[in-house]
C-alpha cells in the first residue's frame, strides 16, 4: 500500500450516524483492502469495492428520496459520476489494464474525505432535522417527509455542503 492510496479512518470522517458511519467504514476498508492486495487478487477486490458503492449510494438515495430532496440534486450527481468511472474501470480491468485500478484508488481517496465532511455530513444533519431514522429508514414519531429549501446545484459552491 502506498500513501496515495490508503485512507485512515478518523474522528474527522465519522459523521454520528451509526449506519453511515458503518457503511463509511466499510468503505474505507475495502479501499484499503484493494491497494494492499497481490496483483492476482486485486480485480475480485475491486468488484466488491464497486458492488459496495453501489450499494452505499443506493443507500443514501433512498434517503434522500425519502426526504423529498429532488433526484437532480448534486449530491446525486456527484454519486453518478463517481460510479460511472469506477465501472468504466471495472469493464476497461477486467479487459486486462489493471493498472486503472490504482488511479481510480487514488482518485477515490482524494474524493472520500472530502465528499464525507460535506456533502455526507449535511445529509446526515438534514436526515436528522427531518426525524428520519437511518436504521429502520422511517421517519420517528410526529416527523414529516416533506423536503426544507435546499440550495440548487446550480447555486452550489465549492466548501458548502448541499446535503
Amino acid at each position: 500500500m502506498t500513501p496515495a492510496t490508503t485512507l485512515a479512518w478518523s474522528p474527522e470522517l465519522a459523521l454520528g450516524d451509526v449506519r453511515t458511519d458503518t457503511t463509511h467504514e466499510e468503505f474505507v476498508e475495502l479501499v484499503n483492502a484493494v491497494s494492499a492486495a497481490a496483483p492476482e487478487a486485486r480485480l475480485a477486490l475491486y468488484q466488491e469495492l464497486v458492488k459496495h458503492t453501489v450499494e452505499h449510494f443506493a443507500q443514501e438515495e433512498r434517503w434522500m428520496a425519502a426526504c423529498g430532496i429532488p433526484a437532480d440534486f448534486c449530491h446525486f450527481s456527484q454519486h453518478n459520476s463517481v460510479l460511472e468511472v469506477m465501472r468504466e474501470v471495472e469493464r476497461r480491468a477486467l479487459l486486462g489494464e489493471l493498472p486503472l485500478i490504482e488511479s481510480m484508488l487514488e482518485a477515490l481517496v482524494e474524493w472520500f474525505p472530502q465528499h464525507a465532511q460535506s456533502m455526507d455530513a449535511g445529509l446526515v444533519t438534514y436526515l436528522a432535522e427531518k426525524g428520519f431514522d437511518t436504521t429502520s429508514e422511517t421517519f420517528k414519531a410526529g416527523a414529516g417527509s416533506a423536503a426544507a429549501e435546499l440550495p440548487s446545484c446550480s447555486s452550489h459552491q465549492p466548501g458548502q455542503s448541499c446535503g
